[in-house]
């Protein structure tokens, strides 16, 4: 029932059983200091264990068991010797005797120098720890050592002085307790001050509370170095005297890898971008420096494939995220024909939709991507802001992409410090094209794919011994045994979901976006085009564009559906035909640009116009006659006023008109009489003075025509 060695709790006191008897057992108290055995009856201990009072507990002191001293140490010779001096006490079978005890103390002293307190204080310490040798151990870590507090007494800890003068400063709680308000407000702070900026701090706040006490017996620098490192442990140091974000990323303890949270291939994507270290010229003109490209790398965690990527110089963003995604979920036999590799499906098999896609909280953060998780069902996850390390794989890809072109590439970017004063630009050795650029990148894959062995690959425990560490061998292999299979879905479906999509504009002229107006059949059998307030119709629509191709955009014409409409480019935005949406902008600019400019050369002539008819309108306002007429005689009389105004722009405009056709030999005078001699046919009395045409073809004879109208009238 009851073992030698076993520790009981009784009445808040601990006890070790030493030894059983027939009824009895032996026991002592292994917390108090003067502590001896003596003996209880075992009933006692078992009454007490069934009434709740009693309970078997750890051994506080197990770990001495595995406790290893240094050969020919102070602590094996001391354990050593104690063993020896206690011998004859602690191997008798009746030690538990009080009497019989201090009778073989008397008679060890008798044969070995010590003290009765030595030899109770090494048996007690025996028979409190275990009965085992290394009890004997000195206790040195308890005794003032690194790490540990010893008390002063009565002069100060530590060597003495061999240099600086005085005796030094006697450490108490009240310089322990400046010593701490120092430490927390200077050195356990993100701004990393120096272990001697906070003495100086100490030093000062010390001399002005203590003015009296010479410099020489003000506690030294070393005393508030080891208070430092004794009180707080080097992990309490670097939690706060780090960057949290830097403390996670490059200090923090590893407790797992990536492998452990993936089930096979597709379990989960990661993707990043990156600026390459290269710069490259144009295309079409060697000579014209266009500047680093950005990379965009999808890898897949379990197998470490490189699934897809993105080359070329846009900036990181959906658009390109969604580029590099695509070639990842589609399959990529032509793309690598177009830059001269003939590969197979088989040697590059990534085909379909991962279960999730870890990547930078920028690129895939917000609604662009709920087609993604809502529709195809995969799980979108964000690393937290500057925490590059939780994508390890496809971060330590870009390292081992470039390593490949690094050494032989011209236009390569140069460390700092290893270009020298003086030295030639490395952008102007640029020689690489995009084009060839994405040869190597391809080739690299390629390569790293089919034949790289990952020498530091964590196997799971079902991995044949025998299979390559390869990432084509561990993707095939995690294919054929392992879950989470790609899932299949249309590739034109797919291409569309990743488009990037925006709100159009529905209205009597068409679809617009981006001020470019589209033309769909479906939106006009459904009505929406006629202008008719009575045709109801929604304000906006959801589309999906290709930035590549301004032609075409794809109408979502149900909410929380991929289900999509082809809209082409309406005759009214035909100056975008053949152009993609970059180059529209660059248009759209453009033209805003010239709008801009013209709008100055406007607004200069409308003022200058503005300032012409205030002048006209203030000398006709200066000019205004005084009449003695009514109100309303000036009023009755604008019918007669108008009539007589006519006639006075009439004889003007003919006068024009002959000056300007008449020989100069001839006249306007004898043009004048001679028409009073012509006999004029009979005209109806229609009033042809409100024929505009008429009046305009034929106003030298109008006169006439009124004059024949006015004697009719008469008769």
């Amino acid at each position: 029932m009851f073992r030698i060695n076993d520790v009981y709790k009784l009445q808040d006191k601990s006890f070790r059983i030493l030894k059983m008897t027939l009824y009895h057992i032996a026991w002592i108290d292994i917390d108090s200091p003067s502590a001896n055995p003596f003996l209880i009856e075992k009933n006692e201990l078992i009454q007490s264990i069934e009434a709740n009072e009693a309970e078997l507990i750890e051994d506080p002191f197990a770990d001495i068991a595995l406790m290893k001293v240094v050969e020919g140490s102070i602590q094996q010779q001391k354990r050593d010797a104690g063993m020896a001096l206690i011998k004859p006490l602690i191997t008798h079978d009746q030690f538990f005797d009080p009497s019989i005890r201090f009778d073989l103390v008397k008679r060890i002293l008798e044969q070995q120098k010590s003290s009765h307190q030595t030899i109770y204080r090494l048996a007690r310490r025996y028979w409190q720890r275990g009965q085992i040798p290394n009890a004997l151990i000195p206790s040195y870590q308890n005794s003032g050592a690194k790490g540990s507090k010893r008390v002063a007494k009565d002069k100060k800890l530590g060597r003495p002085r061999k240099l600086m003068p005085g005796t030094g400063a006697l450490i108490d709680v009240n310089i322990e307790r400046l010593f701490r308000i120092n430490i927390n407000k200077y050195m356990l702070t993100k701004d990393k001050y120096s272990l001697g900026y906070a003495y100086r701090k100490f030093y000062t706040m010390y001399h002005s509370l203590f003015p009296d006490v010479p410099d020489t017996e003000i506690p030294s620098i070393w005393q508030f170095k080891h208070f430092y490192g004794r009180e707080f442990p080097k992990v309490t140091q670097l939690t706060a005297r780090s960057n949290p974000i830097l403390y996670n990323k490059d200090i923090r303890a590893l407790h797992s890898t990536v492998n452990t949270q993936v089930l096979g291939p597709g379990s989960r994507y990661e993707i990043d971008a990156t600026i390459a270290d290269i710069y490259l010229v144009s295309d079409s003109d060697r000579a014209c420096i266009v500047g680093r490209p950005t990379i965009y790398f999808v890898v897949d965690v379990f197998s470490r494939m490189v699934v897809g990527f993105y080359i070329g110089f846009e900036n990181a963003s959906y658009v390109t995220a969604m580029q590099a995604l695509q070639v990842a979920m589609t399959d990529k036999v032509e793309l690598c024909k177009q830059y001269g590799y003939e590969v197979t499906s088989e040697e590059w098999p990534c085909i379909g939709l991962p279960d999730a896609i870890l990547a930078d909280r920028g690129e895939l953060l917000g609604h662009q991507i709920e087609a993604l998780e809502h529709s195809f069902s995969i799980r979108i996850e964000n690393t937290a802001p500057y925490r590059g390390d939780l994508k390890p794989i496809v971060e330590r890809y870009f390292r081992t992409a470039q390593a490949k072109f690094k050494p032989f590439a011209q236009g390569v970017v140069q460390p700092l410090k290893e270009k020298k004063r003086g030295g030639s630009d490395y952008r102007l050795d640029a020689t690489l094209t995009i084009h060839d650029f994405k040869q190597i990148i391809i080739g690299s894959i390629l390569t790293y794919n089919l034949t790289h062995q990952l020498k530091k690959y964590d196997r799971d425990i079902d991995m044949p011994t025998d299979l390559p560490l390869v990432p084509i061998h561990l993707w095939n292999w995690g294919i054929q045994h392992r879950v989470g299979r790609l899932k299949q879905v249309s590739e034109k479906a797919l291409s569309v979901a990743l488009l990037p999509k925006t709100k159009a504009i529905l209205s009597d002229l068409g679809l617009k976006v981006f001020g470019v107006f589209y033309y769909c059949a479906e939106i006009h059998q459904q009505g929406w085009m006629h202008r008719k307030k009575s045709i109801s119709r929604p304000d906006t629509l959801q589309v999906a564009y290709d930035p590549s191709n301004a032609e075409m955009i794809y109408v979502f014409y149900q909410d929380d559906s991929l289900h999509y409409w082809e809209a082409v480019l309406a005759p009214r935005s035909r100056e975008f035909v053949g152009c993609s949406f970059w180059e529209v902008w660059q248009v759209q600019q453009e033209q805003k640009q010239t709008q801009a400019i013209q709008e100055l050369e406007t607004n200069k002539s409308k003022a200058a116009l503005e300032e012409h008819i205030e002048s006209i309108i203030a000398r006709a306002n200066a000019q205004e006659p005084k009449t003695p007429s009514s109100k309303k005689q000036r009023v009755t009389g604008i019918r007669e006023n108008r009539q007589r105004e006519k006639n006075h722009e009439r004889l003007a405009r003919k006068a024009d008109h002959l000056k300007n056709t008449l020989p100069e030999h001839q006249s306007t005078e004898t043009v004048f009489e001679s028409t009073n001699n012509i006999i004029l046919m009979p005209k109806s009395k229609q009033k042809l003075e409100h024929d505009e045409d008429y009046q305009l073809t034929f106003g030298i004879y109008q006169d006439l025509l009124e004059d024949i109208d006015h004697s009719d009238d008469e008769d």
